[in-house]
């Protein structure tokens, strides 16, 4: 029996600026629950949240300011390759994302919680989170935007460049977080990727 089911004559609706709002509001706090429990762990993630992590061990500068302060020079590549609605909803989802990471310590107090459990669950709901934003043309700005403007730009493949990134956090980790705890970064690290290969696809996703 084929089940295929064809889009060719089904008009797709935009989201409406009150769905785009409620989904960075809604994406946005899943991921900072993740990031939560990635701290609690004391692991670390790829891309620009990585690079946040290496300076809050480091440093002990706030997560939620480090996280803003880093997006800021990636917006202009933002606007040359996705144009300034794109960038504008990026803003509001990485200010969001900075202010609900502070606030979560307000409202959570996590006594015990195993490390390989919460960094597993963590990179999971940064996954979805991720996926809810993507759906609403949004993103969390950082290395992605200057890996997809450097490829149209310069012909670097942007999955090298994110990979290169990605990497270069893994080895500055090694001085800063544990063996055990890098380990399961690298396992969630794939849970994300694996996310949101599953459940972000044009030609499975109409709005």
């Amino acid at each position: 029996m084929n089940t295929t089911v064809t889009t060719e004559h089904i008009t797709k609706v935009p989201h409406s600026l009150l769905e785009d709002s409620l989904a960075l509001a809604m994406g946005t706090l899943v991921i900072s629950f993740g990031l939560l429990l990635l701290k609690e762990a004391h692991a670390v993630t790829g891309g620009i949240s990585g690079i946040a992590f290496l300076v809050h061990y480091a440093t002990g500068m706030r997560f939620g300011l480090t996280l803003f302060l880093l997006n800021l020079p990636f917006y202009y590549f933002g606007y040359k390759r996705m144009g300034k609605v794109f960038v504008l909803k990026t803003f509001c989802a990485v200010g969001l994302l900075s202010l609900f990471v502070e606030l979560n310590s307000y409202f959570v107090k996590i006594e015990r919680i195993d490390a390989i459990y919460a960094a597993l669950l963590g990179n999971i709901l940064i996954g979805l989170g991720f996926v809810i934003l993507f759906r609403h043309r949004a993103s969390l700005g950082g290395v992605n935007i200057l890996a997809l403007y450097l490829q149209d730009r310069y012909g670097i493949r942007a999955g090298k460049f994110q990979m290169a990134v990605d990497t270069g956090i893994v080895i500055a980790a090694l001085s800063i977080v544990p063996l055990p705890a890098l380990l399961i970064s690298i396992a969630g690290a794939f849970l994300i990727n694996l996310i949101i290969s599953m459940n972000h696809r044009p030609n499975r996703y109409l709005a």
